[in-house]
């Protein structure tokens, strides 16, 4: 078995990221199975040699994810629909994916290591599929989000990478300038919705909606730890979403720390809507590119149409 490490060189500690590959390194000379290191040095990087691997060894090769949720993200899109499993080091700033399959908002990548057997040599660890996002042909594996969260992830990420130590607090830092802006954006939507007590279908549609914030879920974290979805379930065929009504500066304060904790309830305030879909179309109401992300990663798109893609990629699990 082939354990293709894609490593991001600018996400995380580089003292902490050799360290750990020295122990890596270390378990591989006392077993048969081959390490690889790829090292990415541009964007979609990573997506091309985790489809190059998989295109030649199948499931006799094993992509792991050395970055954060850009990383992930651009792995998935390489190995969507091949039989390449996917393994996550959670090595970035936010991790949120991470977050989701490890069940901590504090991910810790030397007890991950372990648990995997990658610092002595038993290696364990199962595989599943798990669903994904299609939007526009592309990809996602975790969260895609529109309106002022879009805003706080743009902005948060700058001042990550302009200053590391902040961490994952560089989103919440991020919210600041945000909510002192308009909380009012617009949107149209064309969505087909999932009743959770009788699984009926039905749709919720706005030409011209005035909204906040509108994310819609695969996992359960984005921004650096913000939870619309707690109860998310990755394999399960629908996506969990949450829709914020535009609304004031100060009717908007008592929310963010409830969105953080995923305690957010349906109704809430009279602006928060919760629920269930598997497909749909989002445009711009206005002609310029919609405010919206995949994964952390901003696209320029008018348009969006996205559906549940079920079980389209090999996940590895903590046994």
């Amino acid at each position: 078995m082939k354990y293709v490490f894609v490593v991001n060189p600018i996400a995380g500690n580089d003292e902490k990221k050799t360290k750990l590959f020295s122990y890596i390194k270390s378990t591989f000379r006392l077993i048969d199975d081959e390490m690889i290191i790829e090292e990415t040095k541009r964007k979609g990087d990573a997506q091309d040699i985790a489809s190059r691997y998989a295109n030649e060894y199948g499931d006799d090769c094993i992509i792991v994810s050395c970055g954060g949720d850009g990383t992930v993200h651009e792995i998935a899109n390489g190995l969507a629909h091949t039989d390449t499993p996917l393994m996550v080091l959670p090595l970035g700033t936010g991790n949120d994916f991470a977050k989701k399959i490890y069940g901590s908002k504090k991910p810790d990548v030397q007890k991950i290591l372990d648990s995997f057997g990658l610092f002595d040599g038993d290696l364990r660890y199962d595989v599943k599929p798990i669903d994904l996002i299609d939007y526009n042909g592309e990809k996602c594996i975790n969260v895609m989000s529109y309106g002022l969260d879009t805003k706080v992830e743009t902005i948060g990420r700058r001042l990550a990478e302009k200053a590391p130590f902040l961490s994952h607090n560089a989103y919440n830092l991020a919210v600041v300038p945000v909510i002192l802006e308009p909380l009012h954006y617009s949107i149209g939507y064309d969505i087909t919705c999932i009743d959770a007590l009788t699984g009926e279908e039905y749709q919720m549609t706005d030409e011209n909606k005035d909204y906040a914030l509108f994310a819609i879920c695969n996992a359960s974290y984005y921004g650096g730890g913000f939870c619309p979805a707690p109860n998310s379930v990755l394999d399960d065929g629908i996506l969990d979403f949450t829709l914020l009504d535009g609304l004031a500066l100060s009717k908007a304060l008592p929310l963010i720390p409830k969105y953080s904790a995923g305690t957010l309830v349906d109704g809430e305030k009279g602006v928060v809507h919760m629920g269930y879909m598997k497909s749909g179309r989002i445009w711009s109401t206005d002609g310029n590119p919609l405010l919206g992300n995949c994964d952390g990663e901003n696209f320029d798109y008018n348009e969006v149409n996205f559906k549940v893609d079920q079980k389209a990629l090999k996940l590895c699990f903590m046994k």
